[in-house]
């Protein structure tokens, strides 16, 4: 069996935004609000996470492709991220087929397969936004939520938006969000943020419209944290015991879907 995942999800882990025309049809009142309205929402949610020097947040992810006989599958996974502005970032993510660390101190990118027990190290001097842009452009490797982290993720979320919508309020683990909706050629997106004097993304959601059966991927947030600093350890990186040291190119098996995937138009 072939598994397919559409092309629009090489910035799958990374937010982006976009409508969903079924949710404006079946909330016309959601139309009385001006495309003014979500960007507002939007760029006061982007100003805030900018505005943070430390964030942690743990969050869940699942996403979906499509067999080749258009049946759709999903695969979950949780993790944790950890951030210091300017260049340090911590990420773990752990699924059914891979657990992974990835740990940048500002200087040197780790990257340990844990279920695997081998790690590969790249120079990575920079800052967050250098960080995510190359391990995403040169590597291939893409963050859960990575614009929300860079720092300005209003001009990186609406690079390529030709639509968007303040659809209204919806509830995300409690918390009571406002659900704005986008769209561009390829995707749709949803993002829910906290109402308040504390607009934090909850609930992240992308749709491809290239594919049969509009595969998503969707990325939950939640313990959110903005502390004053980050223990000292926080990024820093000792091998586990008897862990390889190899080289990135030969790590294989760290992806979100399980080895053996065939992606459509090239690894992902």
């Amino acid at each position: 069996m072939r598994w397919k995942i559409p092309r629009a999800f090489s910035r799958v882990c990374e937010p982006a935004v976009f409508v969903l025309t079924l949710a404006i049809t079946l909330v016309p009142a959601a139309r009385a609000r001006a495309d003014d309205d979500a960007d507002k929402i939007l760029k006061s949610m982007s100003n805030y996470l900018a505005s943070q020097n430390n964030i942690s947040f743990a969050f869940d992810t699942d996403i979906e492709v499509i067999t080749s006989d258009i049946q759709k599958i999903q695969f979950a996974s949780s993790g944790q991220l950890a951030l210091t502005r300017p260049d340090k970032i911590r990420v773990s993510r752990t699924g059914g087929y891979a657990d992974v660390l990835l740990v940048d101190d500002g200087k040197t990118a780790t990257i340990l397969g844990k279920h695997v027990n081998a790690y590969a190290q790249i120079g990575m001097p920079g800052t967050i936004d250098q960080f995510v842009n190359r391990l995403r452009d040169e590597l291939g490797i893409p963050l859960p939520g990575a614009d929300l982290l860079l720092a300005d993720p209003h001009e990186a979320l609406t690079a390529d938006v030709v639509e968007g919508k303040h659809i209204g309020r919806g509830v995300i683990d409690n918390v009571e969000c406002e659900h704005l909706a986008f769209r561009n050629s390829d995707t749709d997106w949803q993002l829910w943020v906290e109402t308040g004097d504390r607009p934090i993304p909850h609930k992240f959601v992308i749709t491809s419209k290239t594919m049969a059966a509009a595969p998503q991927y969707t990325l939950r947030i939640h313990d959110w944290k903005t502390e004053a600093s980050l223990a000292p350890d926080t990024f820093s990186f000792s091998p586990p015991e008897g862990a390889k040291k190899i080289e990135l190119k030969d790590l294989h098996g760290i992806d979100e879907v399980p080895p053996g995937v065939i992606v459509k138009g090239g690894k992902q």
